[in-house]
């Protein structure tokens, strides 16, 4: 049996080398609790990296869906409190309508102002249907424009679907139709309110009586898509909580794959910087060459 040379050169190689590497556990165990992560490059952990990557992409698109559905919310907020204040005036329009059919109680001066107050209601309802949401109509479409009707009820808008994505794949309309709403041209509820204006200064019953009839339509109409914008409304708010949710989820699995176990990592330290001390110490001791080292 053979036995190996050991000279000074190898000890001091072997000694330094365990060294270094004892000051590289510390130094990588300092660097977690200074940062907070135990991945601060790809090569500490590949699979953990790339798992981190892909988190940190999924974290800000939920960030994304959320803020989303706050802007559609927003709008589908406005379309209801529009769409309820212009069912009211429709109710009270179809009242005056029922007060003008009764033609042997009123004047002339009566119907009059019945037929003014029905004019102001129609004014008001225009109004209304070019209620905006952050500079945009809320019935006029894709609109580039200001306003979705015009003062004779045309609709200037141009038809299409605003929408907003909420979740990977599922998109939510936020915007109202308004010939959806409020009746093709030529039978929308502005039209019906000038016809019932006219029918009062003219005492026309019979056109009074057709206008009590379509205006309780268009108030039916107008609480059914009030309805719809109330359920998208609903639907906006569990995709707002889903959103909320997945970001907890993976900002909670991120900081799982790459934050660092404090108290784990501050026990690491005092350990490595034991088992350093040590090392310095036993080296200092074993490396102490006499001559006679030198010349065997």
């Amino acid at each position: 049996m053979t036995a190996g040379r050991v000279t000074q050169n190898m000890m001091s190689q072997q000694s330094l080398a365990g060294m270094q590497a004892g000051l590289g556990r510390l130094s990588r165990t300092q660097e977690q609790l200074t940062t907070g992560r135990i991945i601060n490059r790809a090569s500490d952990d590949p699979s953990g990296a790339a798992a981190a990557m892909r988190l940190r992409q999924s974290v800000p698109q939920q960030r994304q869906y959320a803020r989303n559905a706050d802007d559609g919310k927003g709008w589908l907020d406005q379309v209801d409190t529009t769409l309820g204040s212009m069912a009211d005036a429709v109710r009270r329009a179809r009242e005056l309508a029922l007060q003008g059919a009764n033609s042997a109680a009123l004047g002339s001066q009566g119907r009059e102002a019945l037929a003014t107050e029905v004019a102001q209601i129609r004014e008001g309802l225009l109004a209304s249907a070019n209620t905006t949401y952050l500079g945009r109509p809320i019935f006029g479409g894709l609109t580039a424009g200001a306003a979705a009707y015009a003062p004779d009820g045309t609709y200037t808008g141009v038809p299409g679907e605003v929408l907003r994505t909420v979740a990977d794949g599922v998109k939510v309309r936020v915007d109202v139709d308004g010939p959806t709403a409020f009746g093709a041209a030529g039978d929308a509820v502005f039209d019906h309110l000038d016809a019932l204006t006219t029918a009062l200064r003219a005492g026309d019953t019979t056109g009074i009586g057709a206008a009590i009839d379509v205006l309780e339509k268009d108030r039916e109409q107008i609480t059914v898509t009030r309805a719809d914008a109330g359920t998208r409304a609903a639907r906006l708010d569990q995709a707002k909580e889903a959103a909320a949710s997945a970001e907890l989820t993976l900002t909670s699995r991120l900081s799982e794959v790459e934050n660092t176990d404090l108290a784990k990592a501050t026990v690491d330290l005092k350990m490595q910087e034991v088992a350093y001390q040590a090392a310095l110490a036993a080296t200092a001791r074993v490396m102490q060459p006499s001559l006679l080292d030198f010349l065997r």
